[in-house]
C-alpha cells in the first residue's frame, strides 16, 4: 500500500471526527479567512457607490499616507502599546497571585465564595462598568468626589473619567477588575494538577509554605503563564471596541484612543474605507510579527512555546 492509500485510509478510518470539526472549520473560513478578500480596497481608490472591481489601483498609497505622512501613529502605537502591555502583565501577575492566595485558604467555603465574587465582573458589560464608574468617579455628581468634597479633602471634583492623566490607569484597573477572576481559574486550574505527592515530600523536609510556593508551585505555573503570555500577545494591537468607546471622551482622546477606535472613525464615521482598511492591515501584520517574536523568545528562554 503506499503513501497516498495509507494517508486516505487514515482520512476514512477518523471520518467521524472530521465530520465533527468541520462546522468550526467552516465558521473560521466564513468569518475570519473570507473578509481578508476586502483587503483589496486598501490598495484601491475605492468609494462608496463604486464598484471594487472598477476602481483604480493606487498601490501603497494608503500606507505611506499612514507611515509617512501623518504623524498619528505614533501616539496610536504609544497609546496601544502601554495600555495593552501593562494590562497583560498585571493582568497575568495578578492572576497568578490570586490563584496562589485563594490555594492557601484553608477554608475551602470561603475560598469558593471569593473566587466566586471575582468572576462575577466578566459577566457585567462594559456599559453597565460605564454606569457604575459614572455613579462613583462622576466629575461633579460622582459619590467618590462628593465625599471627598463633603470631607473637606478636596475642594472640587477630580475629573477621573475626562482627564488625559488618568486615562491610561483607568484603563488598566478596569481590565483588572474585569478579568481577574477569569484569569484566576486558568491558574487555579494549573494548581490543581500538581501532583500533592511534591507537596508531601516537601513536608516530609520541612519546608514551609512559603517555601512550598516558591519552589513548587510557582514552577509549577511558569508553562500555564508562558502560554497566556504568548496568547495575549498576539492581541496586543487589539482593543476592547466596546471599553475604549464607552470611555473615550474630547478631553481624553489623546491618550484614550487606540488603533481599533481609529480604525472605526476613518471606516465607518469619515467613510475613508481604503485608508481604514490599510491601518487595520498593518495591525494586523505587526499582531503576527509581536506573536512570533514572544513565542521565540519564550522557546529560547524557557524552552516552551505554542508554535
Amino acid at each position: 500500500m503506499n503513501s497516498s492509500s495509507i494517508r486516505w485510509s487514515k482520512i476514512y478510518r477518523h471520518r467521524f471526527l472530521y465530520l465533527m470539526v468541520s462546522p468550526a472549520i467552516l465558521l473560521v473560513l466564513l468569518f475570519s479567512y473570507l473578509p481578508l478578500a476586502g483587503w483589496i480596497i486598501a490598495f484601491k481608490n475605492y468609494q462608496i457607490g463604486l464598484s471594487v472591481w472598477t476602481a483604480k489601483w493606487i498601490g501603497f498609497e494608503q500606507f505611506k499616507s499612514f507611515l509617512f505622512q501623518s504623524s498619528d501613529y505614533a501616539y496610536l502605537i504609544t497609546n496601544t502599546l502601554v495600555m495593552n502591555i501593562t494590562s497583560i502583565i498585571v493582568n497575568l501577575v495578578t492572576a497568578v497571585i490570586f490563584a496562589i492566595l485563594i490555594n492557601e485558604i484553608r477554608n475551602k467555603k470561603f475560598a469558593k465564595l471569593v473566587q466566586t465574587i471575582s468572576f462575577f465582573p466578566f459577566f457585567i458589560s462594559w456599559v453597565i462598568v460605564y454606569s457604575i464608574m459614572s455613579a462613583l468617579f462622576g466629575a461633579s455628581t460622582g459619590a467618590f468626589n462628593q465625599t471627598l468634597i463633603s470631607a473637606g479633602l478636596i475642594d472640587e471634583g477630580m475629573n477621573i473619567l475626562g482627564d488625559p492623566k488618568y486615562a491610561w490607569g483607568l484603563i488598566v484597573c478596569l481590565q483588572l477588575w474585569k478579568y481577574l477572576g477569569y484569569n484566576g481559574v486558568i491558574f487555579i486550574a494549573s494548581i490543581a494538577s500538581i501532583s500533592p505527592d511534591q507537596y508531601e515530600a516537601a513536608d516530609i523536609d520541612g519546608a514551609s509554605r512559603f517555601q512550598k510556593i516558591i519552589y513548587i508551585t510557582i514552577p509549577s505555573l511558569m508553562p500555564t503563564f508562558v502560554v497566556m503570555l504568548i496568547m495575549n500577545s498576539g492581541w496586543i494591537l487589539n482593543s476592547n471596541f466596546d471599553l475604549f468607546y464607552l470611555f473615550m471622551n474630547p478631553t481624553n482622546w489623546s491618550k484614550m484612543e487606540v488603533l481599533d477606535m481609529y480604525i472605526f472613525k476613518y471606516g465607518l464615521q469619515l467613510t475613508n474605507y481604503p485608508y481604514a482598511t490599510a491601518v487595520g492591515i498593518i495591525k494586523s501584520i505587526v499582531s503576527i510579527i509581536i506573536l512570533l517574536g514572544v513565542n521565540l523568545i519564550a522557546r529560547k528562554s524557557t524552552g516552551r512555546g505554542i508554535l
